[in-house]
């Protein structure tokens, strides 16, 4: 057997292998209706302030297919949701690779509200219905929206309790459509974020988290000299200004003013030109810039090894992982979770996200077609409106002939 022969036997039994160990944490597609409101367990939190909103199964107002489509949906304005799914067998990704994916859809055009979901330990509660926004989590992700502030959040949790939000700024999709979110957290406490299958961020947990102590720290013992000049310019020893300078006024009075005819100097006093800007003002005078030959550049505080500083190869992994959390606030209802991922394994993520794709066109074209329909009841509408005060005034006008004639 040829050497290119082994190798490509070899690849095909990795792939293979990489296949039927794959794990498959969670899955939600919601494809059973309403069955699925059973397996996601509101929160106590909220109900009795009257500020708890309720998720329904449903498609929302357009779609690539009416039931494959359907999700959960959050249905009443300016409500908290709190919600938890269970995961049927606790696991830790020690060791392995973590895939968190969903889509989410915004049809309602959000304006304030987060579309994020969350990953929680099994001792995050005793009982599912006291989740709060206070309950521990491992994992915080995806979209969250307020006026301009459009962003991915990415958090992760650490031992004592801290969250800490990436120091990345990851935008977010914030039209109507359909979009599909990707976290991968890697063995080697490396990340990658994906958005519509699209890398939009990847890199290091170390370097892009507070998770751990910088490696190096500005040199304390170090200081900027006092003599360090750091101004590229400076002012031109020999330029003076002009003997005149200063004899010209900010404002003149305005040549084109006159007096008032009625004007009386013994009542209303001596009379005087209003003020006008002088064209001919300069300004206060500055000294022209030449090239200071005394640079030397920005100042560089020296960087020591951090003391505090401990590599930690287990950043990535967190011990347990036992629900699925939906933890928002909404000014406007309307978002759609879909299709809801955890698993280990690339391939079936992929496979995942190529169902999206799919969907992605027949959906927009769906979108578009409703768009179309509203527009055009907006402008007959307004056509309506419009003929209906045309025939209103021609009416006043017949009135006041009438009564013009008697």
């Amino acid at each position: 057997m040829s050497g290119k022969v082994v190798v490509s036997v070899l690849l095909a039994f990795a792939v293979f292998a990489a296949a039927v160990n794959a794990e498959i944490y969670f899955q939600e597609t919601f494809s059973d209706g309403e069955e699925a409101l059973k397996r996601w367990v509101q929160a106590k939190a909220k109900k009795s302030e009257g500020t708890a909103g309720a998720m329904k199964i449903s498609a929302g107002k357009f779609y690539a297919d009416a039931e494959d489509d359907k999700g959960l949906q959050t249905s009443e304005d300016a409500r908290f949701y709190l919600y938890t799914a269970e995961i049927p067998q606790e696991f830790s990704n020690k060791d392995k690779t973590l895939i968190l994916q969903y889509q989410i859809k915004q049809e309602q055009n959000i304006d304030c509200g987060g579309g994020y979901l969350k990953l929680l330990p099994k001792d995050s509660f005793k009982k599912r219905e006291d989740f709060t926004a206070d309950s521990k989590y491992n994992i915080m992700f995806g979209p969250d929206i307020c006026g301009s502030q459009k962003r991915t959040h990415v958090i992760f949790s650490t031992p004592d309790g801290k969250n800490h939000l990436i120091n990345k700024n990851i935008r977010c999709d914030s039209d109507d459509l359909s979009h599909l979110y990707t976290l991968i957290v890697f063995p080697n406490n490396t990340y990658e974020v994906r958005i519509d299958r699209s890398k939009v961020q990847s890199g290091s947990l170390e370097d892009d988290w507070d998770m751990v102590p910088p490696k190096e720290i500005q040199d304390p013992s170090k200081s900027k000299p006092e003599d360090w000049v750091d101004d590229p310019e400076m002012d031109d020893p020999e330029d003076k200004k002009p003997d005149d300078w200063d004899s010209i006024p900010e404002r003149i009075p305005d040549p084109e003013a006159k007096k008032p005819e009625d004007w009386d100097d013994e009542t209303d006093g001596d009379w005087e030109a209003p003020s006008i800007e002088n064209p001919e003002y300069k300004g206060p005078w500055h000294p022209k810039r030449i090239p200071n030959p005394a640079y030397k550049g920005p100042w560089v505080h020296p960087m020591i090894p951090n003391p505090e500083y401990k590599p930690n190869p287990d950043l990535y992994a967190y011990k347990s992982f036992k629900y699925v959390a939906i933890e928002i606030w909404q000014v406007k209802s309307g978002s759609i979770y879909d299709n809801i991922l955890i698993t280990d394994s690339l391939e079936t993520a992929d496979e995942w996200a190529a169902k999206w794709e799919a969907r992605k066109t027949p959906e927009k074209e769906a979108r578009d077609k409703i768009h179309e329909e509203e527009r055009k009841a907006e402008e007959e509408k307004r056509k309506a409106e419009e003929e209906a005060k045309k025939e209103e005034e021609k009416d006043d006008e017949e009135e006041e002939e009438d009564k013009e004639e008697l």
